[in-house]
């Protein structure tokens, strides 16, 4: 099977570079400093597996038609990434990697909506270098699709591939799974918005405090709305319910454990990675989940929304706030 991975950061590089180690035929696609990095010195991946160093094929634009795509970029970047390589993967299995429930209507646009397979990662990587690739932690990878509950057989086909670098859940009920996601990364703001790691940011129970009322408002947004929740491996839907049923101190005390052993290494989550490299982030597609749901049942969503903003201001400054700032702007609000 011939594989292209389109996105060179944190997902796409490891990714990449494990299915090149099981001998698979992989073409990485990045911009142009991955690209640059890769060709002079190979894809350098860390982390609970171990270190080592993969050569593979890396390119700036696709100039075959695979057999397979993983789709690895941000959801804002699914359009400029598909427009130029549409005419090759018309008839390719294409597979979505992105946080978020937007990415597969957005990849509709462009692919068959049969050749689509939607999918959860539930694995950690960090990539704040070119060419460089931190595994965090192990997770499974969930397949399934969002327009079709039928497990078909080119999921089926796709699982045996996939399976030989992370462990495969084939699910009917990706979309309650996908929105479940979204609250294990709703918190993703908060380093972003601080600038530091998850296990510094969360060792404070202060901002722990605003991490529990953050799951509360979007819990009742999703409540509201009318969306059944589907747990997730190592993430049930009752970790949610649970701490915000608790007294807030509590809550916090116990969130914060939980994130400050997610890695041993710094973890910076998604939204940072992306400003760390002067990117913008997929903010409008996670706590901006919320605030759109919200809008759209006459719902309010007074939280996500400033920190939505925050996160916004950060990336157009590219200055972090203090955690004083951060706790004056949601004191009234958790």
């Amino acid at each position: 099977m011939r594989i292209a991975v389109i996105g060179a950061g944190a997902i796409g590089g490891l990714v990449a570079g494990y299915l090149k180690d099981k001998g698979e035929a992989v073409t990485l696609v990045g911009r142009a400093q991955a690209v640059e990095a890769i060709k002079a010195r190979g894809l350098a991946i860390s982390g609970v597996r171990g270190d080592f160093l993969v050569s593979l094929d890396i390119t700036d634009t696709l100039n075959y038609i695979p057999d397979l795509v993983i789709l690895a970029t941000k959801t804002q970047d699914i359009a400029a990434a598909l427009k130029s390589n549409a005419h090759l993967l018309q008839n390719c299995l294409f597979l979505t990697t992105q946080n978020g429930v937007q990415a597969d209507a957005e990849v509709s646009k462009y692919i068959p909506r049969e050749n689509i397979i939607s999918s959860i990662v539930m694995f950690g990587a960090t990539n704040l270098e070119p060419g460089k690739v931190v595994h965090n932690f192990e997770g499974s990878w969930i397949l399934g699709s969002v327009f079709n509950s039928q497990v078909s057989e080119k999921i089926i086909s796709l699982s045996n591939v996939l399976g030989n670098i992370f462990p495969v859940i084939v699910s009917q009920k990706m979309l309650g799974m996908k929105y479940l996601k979204i609250f294990a990364n709703a918190n993703n703001c908060l380093p972003a918005i601080l600038g530091k790691s998850m296990q510094e940011v969360f060792s404070d129970l202060a901002v722990s405090r605003i991490s529990i009322a953050i799951w509360k408002e979007g819990f009742e947004i999703i409540n509201q709305a009318g969306i059944n929740l589907v747990s997730l491996p190592g993430f049930p839907v009752e970790r949610i319910t649970q701490l915000i049923s608790l007294p807030r101190a509590e809550a916090a005390q116990i969130f914060s454990k939980i994130m400050q052993n997610l890695s041993q290494a710094p973890l910076y989550g998604s939204i940072l990675q992306s400003i760390m490299r002067g990117k913008v982030s997929e903010i409008d597609y996670i706590n901006g989940e919320f605030v759109r749901l919200a809008k759209k049942n006459n719902l309010g969503s007074p939280l996500n929304k400033i920190l939505v903003e925050m996160v916004h201001q950060v990336e157009e400054s590219n200055r972090f706030f203090s955690k004083d700032d951060l706790c004056a702007q949601t004191k009234e609000l958790i």
